[in-house]
């Protein structure tokens, strides 16, 4: 994209896995291909597994690191209300990007997914935004470049498709492109791989009891059209996400 021709005036990016995770470095890269006003405000800590939750019980620190970047003491959603209500209240962002996470948010995971919940805080305080998430098989070894080199164009497709609707966009690029597939998938939600939440009993160095919580997963098939067998296919999954889980009952 030409210098001329930048898809948005003003972009936004936050994150859940902190300020100086490789994503966001991999995000800074994405949101400067389409805007010459881009700022960071990010947890200063992985803040995984926060959701949407705001800090109204504790103050929030700010520290700025660079120009336009800035570093809080709290969740992913602190950030976004401290971004928008504060340091840009003046000229709000185009386009609100969150992530890029470490590990896809597929299905039922997606309710506790802190990358999730900066984009919904954006969505309801009136800005478009979009959770980008990038899958992986080695923890150790996640392949960053998908998201960098297909970031950019999925987002500009996007914006200005005619499927697009402002609100929240779910993008999960898969560990490998397959070219056999179409640019993007818009998707929907299924199961996903979070299987349980364990509870890890241990014992500190006075004897006195505490726990460790912690995800577990597994890979199985999903039902076909939702984000996880995409993924599985090698394609990039886009879900519209909203604040509605009511339940429709069948009469009868």
């Amino acid at each position: 994209m030409s210098p001329q021709s930048m898809l948005c005036e003003r972009i936004l990016l936050t994150n859940d896995d902190g300020i100086d995770a490789p994503g966001m470095a991999v995000l800074e890269k994405i949101a400067h291909q389409l805007s010459h006003d881009v700022w960071i405000v990010a947890p200063v800590h992985d803040q995984s597994g926060t959701s949407h939750s705001l800090s109204l019980h504790s103050p929030l620190r700010l520290s700025e690191r660079g120009a336009q970047r800035y570093a809080v003491t709290g969740t992913p959603g602190d950030c976004v209300a401290l971004a928008l209500g504060h340091l840009m209240k003046d000229k709000k962002p185009t386009l609100l990007l969150s992530g890029v996470n470490r590990g896809a948010n597929l299905g039922t995971e997606t309710v506790f997914s802190g990358t999730i919940g900066a984009a919904m805080t954006g969505m309801l305080m009136g800005i478009t935004s979009f959770a980008l998430s990038q899958a992986f098989t080695d923890r150790n070894n996640v392949p960053w470049t998908v998201a960098e080199t297909q970031g950019a164009a999925t987002i500009e497709a996007l914006w200005k498709s005619e499927n697009f609707k402002a609100g929240c966009l779910n993008i999960n690029f898969p560990v490998a492109i397959n070219p056999a597939l179409p640019p993007l998938t818009f998707t929907r939600q299924g199961k996903g791989y979070l299987h349980n939440i364990d509870v890890i009993s241990q014992r500190d160095p006075r004897d006195l009891e505490y726990f460790w919580l912690s995800l577990k997963r597994q890979n199985l098939p999903d039902a076909p059209e939702t984000e996880a067998a995409i993924l599985q296919q090698g394609g990039i999954s886009v879900t519209q996400l909203g604040f509605d889980r009511g339940v429709t009952r069948q009469n009868g």
